[in-house]
């Protein structure tokens, strides 16, 4: 007994001092939004999440290994909070690859990371560096029906957002932070990924890629330039974009063009100019957006241009209510819709959000 008891208290001892070293973090987002659709073909009205930010339930953590070394984790799973349901995920980066989800999926991102003042070694699912520019100069955070059309339009491919299987170097990003850049100075993410195909197979590069992004803030300008290519059984994609934002005070202004080329086939541009307008703890946020398409001959045959106007009132730190409208126009074969609705080529749609966001 008296062993039993010299054991519990060791281990306890134990226990306790891993744990002061260590810290860990539970947090979450539920954004919940009254959605309304409405198009030349078909009209839509829905209950759904994430108008304003992406609903989510995240832990991270992070413990010091001494001698200015860090290992870290973050595990963040997309929540659609309107039915209660967990996202679903690509395991392997293909259009046709296997995916998961239906029960608790991290498929927003889910890494582990060791790090120093060198920077941070960051493997597992995650953004692509690439994608960080369209919600970083983006006055709706890729959120939304006020969402910008470079984004919605993209010929990007599956790993326009996020990549299964990555590993990655950050650098002046803040040690397992959101890679976003610490808001001073050159900052830097390169990532590779791959689709983990057996050798052998003509469709055995399918999925894999890499991508960048370099970035410089100060005060309040903020510039950043972002590649990423990946291959796929139908060719690679290649999408290339550069935003820069500047904060006058009275207002930020952000401004993005992005470009997207499939080997022997299509390609996509667009440029996008924005504002958030503070007003005291509230906000106005407005942007226009335009993506046209070419065919493999250099003709356009496809554009839709955005206008987007929102309204945001923070109630405190963690709640807020929102109102988005915006409205898409078409031209030759493009028919994009917003919330849901369905357009004809050429047409045109009108969305409307109207919500609430609590962070935890």
């Amino acid at each position: 007994m008296k062993k039993s008891m010299l054991a519990l208290a060791a281990l306890t001892a134990f226990a306790g001092a891993a744990s002061a070293q260590s810290s860990v973090t539970i947090w979450g987002i539920v954004d919940a939004t009254y959605a309304i659709g409405n198009g030349s073909l078909t009209d839509k009205t829905q209950i759904t999440n994430s108008g304003y930010n992406s609903s989510r339930l995240g832990f991270r953590g992070v413990e010091d290994m001494g001698g200015g070394n860090r290992a870290g984790f973050w595990l963040e799973a997309g929540v659609n909070n309107d039915n209660g349901s967990f996202g679903t995920t690509n395991t392997n980066n293909q259009a046709t690859g296997a995916s998961g989800g239906g029960g608790l999926t991290m498929n927003r991102r889910s890494t582990v990371s060791w790090g120093g003042g060198w920077g941070e070694l960051r493997l597992g699912r995650d953004y692509t560096p690439h994608f960080w520019n369209h919600t970083v100069y983006d006055p709706f955070g890729t959120n939304g029906v006020g969402t910008s059309q470079l984004l919605n339009s993209s010929l990007g491919g599956t790993t326009t957002v996020r990549a299964s299987n990555t590993i990655a170097y950050l650098y002046g990003m803040g040690f397992n932070g959101n890679s976003l850049g610490p808001g001073n100075g050159l900052h830097a993410f390169a990532q590779m990924y791959r689709g983990e195909n057996n050798s052998g197979a003509a469709t055995s590069n399918d999925g894999n890629g890499f991508s960048f992004r370099l970035g410089y803030d100060a005060g309040p300008l903020s510039l950043a330039f972002a590649n990423g290519s990946t291959k796929f059984a139908t060719g690679k994609i290649t999408s290339t974009n550069l935003g820069g934002s500047y904060n006058l005070g009275v207002a930020k202004v952000s401004a993005l063009w992005t470009s997207d080329k499939v080997s022997g086939g299509k390609k996509g541009s667009g440029t996008l100019f924005g504002a958030n307008v503070p007003m005291g703890t509230n906000e106005i946020r407005v942007a226009f957006s335009r993506y046209e398409t070419e065919t493999a001959a250099g003709v356009t045959d496809g554009k839709a241009s955005k206008t987007s106007l929102g309204y945001v009132t923070n109630l405190s730190k963690r709640t807020a209510l929102y109102a988005t409208y915006a409205r898409v126009s078409n031209s030759g074969i493009s028919a994009q819709a917003l919330n849901g609705a369905t357009t004809a080529a050429g047409g045109s749609s009108t969305g409307m959000d109207f919500g609430v966001r609590h962070a935890f």
